[in-house]
């Protein structure tokens, strides 16, 4: 068994301001919580039945002497306190080693001056004293002198550089876990925006790499800038091409034969994957909402169906209710909250666009969702709302809707009005 050689004589906290002039990393946003906390490791490394830090460290020692693989030891890390790892001498950093080494490790501890990590095992390693991590960032280099954020770090931020790493913090900051798996989906990343040590609030929310990544793909909602001090967002990635199959409940066909119905798959990863994953970090929440937008509205509003009693509150912007009757004649969740059993969740629901030249049914499937000109699921979305305050929902106490008139079916519109079911769910 591995002890890790202590460097400090190389590496030990000098300040906490960067050198720019030496490396492309400094400024930002502070960091993460504290190391430890988190629920141990998910258990396939088989290195150690202890949680948190301590446990840690043993699947790193498992990884060095080479009774683990790098692979599964590291996402097994990254599922329980996170990388970098505390230990009794400091803090472990470690990276895979995917070819372009050798890796040095920079950071405010070193103002910047990479120093060399050991290779072992598949990994670059080095065990590092910090006599204060709040808010301390860091990057590895590789073997061309580029610096680059830890992809395995717990948590992380941006800056006019890019993406860092944070060693620990107290302030808001951003969390990940990567490959996170389960009821037969394929490994995804679950990010989260973290507050405050203990929020009250859980909000989920699927496409989670467009809420508050600069780098956002279709552009960012930001909700880290929409949401108050006690609520944590829990942004799920979608399962890129089989996101279509993911966010439905039925199969429909929009024009190259049947896709989707994979919804109830992905209600359950949340239910037993994700939501485990969050309490044991961050604890039992007072209220759990759910949200999503189009697809993720659709998905979101499932959830509820299919887990009645463990939402308190969901919101669908521009959310796709028409699915099932596109191309086929599949029950719609329009026809699934009809003859539900009224859920205790409050809902919130709304879209842009319009009705064009009125909502109709001109295929006599029971769905208005067959005019032409109406746009971002205005018709649906309205049907849907009438079907609920049918049901005994109350507008404005247990169901909100909201019109934007003329407002585009994309990122930037959805982030516009985000904060409107953020404030409902809020107040609860």
């Amino acid at each position: 068994m591995y002890r890790f050689l202590l460097l400090a004589a190389a590496l030990v906290l000098v300040g906490c301001g960067s050198n720019d002039d030496a490396a492309p990393s400094a400024g930002g946003s502070a960091g993460a919580s504290g190391a430890g906390g988190s629920s141990g490791a998910s258990g396939s490394s088989g290195a150690s039945g202890s949680s948190g830090a301590a446990g840690d460290e043993a699947i790193v020692e498992a990884i060095l002497d080479g009774s683990v693989s790098a692979e599964t030891g590291l996402i097994d890390v990254s599922h329980s306190a996170g990388l970098p790892v505390a230990t009794p001498e400091g803090f472990l950093f470690v990276r895979r080693d995917d070819g372009a080494g050798p890796y040095s490790l920079a950071g405010d501890m070193n103002d910047w001056q990479p120093a060399a990590m050991t290779q072992a095992a598949g990994v670059y390693w080095i065990e590092v004293q910090i006599a204060d991590p709040d808010g301390v960032k860091y990057k590895f280099v590789d073997g061309q002198g580029t610096f680059a954020a830890d992809p395995l770090a717990r948590r992380y931020g941006w800056d006019e550089f890019g993406e860092f790493s944070l060693v620990a913090a107290s302030a808001p900051h951003r969390e990940r876990w990567s490959s996170v798996s389960g009821d037969g989906l394929a490994p995804r990343t679950v990010r989260a925006w973290v507050p405050t040590a203990h929020p009250s609030h859980h909000l989920y929310v699927h496409d989670g790499q467009n809420l508050f990544e600069p780098d956002a793909p279709f552009g960012g909602w930001e909700l880290d800038q929409t949401v108050g001090s006690d609520t944590l967002v829990i942004g799920i990635d979608n399962g890129g091409v089989a996101r279509m199959d993911e966010y439905t409940h039925v199969p429909d066909d929009i024009g190259s034969g049947p896709i989707g119905g994979e919804g109830d798959a992905t209600a359950d990863f949340v239910e037993n994957a994700v939501r485990p994953l969050v309490e044991a970090r961050y604890g039992v929440p007072d209220k759990v909402g759910v949200m999503g937008s189009s697809l993720g509205g659709l998905i979101a509003f499932h959830e509820v169906l299919r887990y009645p009693d463990r939402y308190d509150f969901a919101a669908s912007l521009s959310g796709t209710f028409g699915w099932g009757s596109i191309g086929l004649h599949n029950e719609t969740l329009i026809e699934r909250f009809a003859a539900a059993q009224k859920p205790s969740t409050l809902l919130y629901l709304d879209s842009g666009g319009g009705p064009g030249s009125g909502c109709v049914d001109s295929d006599q499937d029971g769905i208005l969702d067959d005019t032409p000109d109406a746009a971002d699921n205005y018709c649906e979305t309205v049907q849907l709302r009438d079907v609920l305050l049918s049901a005994g929902y109350e507008n404005e106490k247990t169901l909100w809707h909201w019109w934007e008139p003329n407002a585009a079916h994309n990122e930037a519109a959805w982030a516009a009005r985000a904060f409107r079911p953020v404030q409902i769910f809020e107040a609860l």
